[in-house]
């Protein structure tokens, strides 16, 4: 099977009158919220962006942390960087969390039967507070020489992650926090030599989610989806301008 990329795509097209629950990732509806003509391309018609590069560090950073956070999970104990920032939980002890953490085949859907979309997400974590009320948790990893944060434009991306995630959690029936957690690591190059080895900075950041938003977005893209109009570009939508500037050649 021939790993390149395939520009035409038959299947996981959403047809209009279906009667199978069509599959929306988070992914996708932020695809729809950046670029609702990118989007159409790809659900619709079966044309999606090419893809990026993977990024195996960030990878490899999160399946590390997983592996941190679960041990403390088995135990019932709090990792020392919760307790660090006085964050009074625990890694959530369920037997989905590998399910919910399969963002590719499974993750943590809910039907929504106004539009029959199942709309589902991948979680990286998810902690508990004595009250019994969930933490919506992600890992994140870069280097730079600045302080992490979530103030630059493009991490709304990030925030409208947590915000999903945290919507789908209570869809399904969970108490969920409006704060949810970023642990952010930032890999130290300021250290004198390599010694085969890159160390991290690592930072919690609270961010008080608002799910408000999700309702109406999947209707719009439900209205979206069962229109034969192919809809405007995304403002700043960095591919739809390439095309625009070959095709003005």
């Amino acid at each position: 099977m021939s790993n390149y990329y395939n520009p035409q795509r038959i299947r996981g097209l959403y047809k209009p009158g279906g009667k199978e629950p069509f599959r929306l990732s988070r992914s996708r509806i932020d695809l729809f919220l950046n670029c609702p003509r990118c989007f159409y391309f790809d659900r619709r018609l079966g044309t999606d962006r090419p893809p990026g590069f993977p990024f195996s560090l960030n990878s490899a950073v999160d399946k590390l942390l997983k592996k941190e956070f679960d041990i403390h999970r088995a135990k019932g104990t709090a990792h020392p960087l919760m307790k660090n920032y006085g964050i009074d939980a625990v890694p959530f002890a369920d037997e989905r969390m590998d399910e919910w953490r399969d963002a590719l085949r499974r993750g943590i859907t809910y039907l929504h039967k106004d539009t029959n979309f199942m709309i589902t997400g991948g979680v990286d974590d998810v902690w508990v507070d004595p009250k019994g009320e969930l933490m919506i948790v992600d890992y994140k990893a870069t280097s730079k020489d600045a302080e992490v944060s979530l103030d630059a434009d493009w991490q709304i991306g990030y925030k409208r992650q947590m915000e999903i995630y945290q919507w789908l959690f209570r869809k399904n029936g969970f108490k969920v926090s409006k704060t949810g957690y970023f642990v952010y690591c930032n890999g130290d190059a300021d250290k004198e030599a390599f010694d085969a080895k890159l160390e991290f900075d690592i930072k919690i950041i609270p961010y008080e989610g608002d799910d408000s938003w999700i309702e109406q977005t999947i209707a719009d893209i439900h209205n979206c989806l069962n229109s034969d109009k192919i809809p405007n570009a995304g403002s700043d939508c960095d591919y739809c301008k390439y095309v625009k500037a070959i095709n003005c050649k």
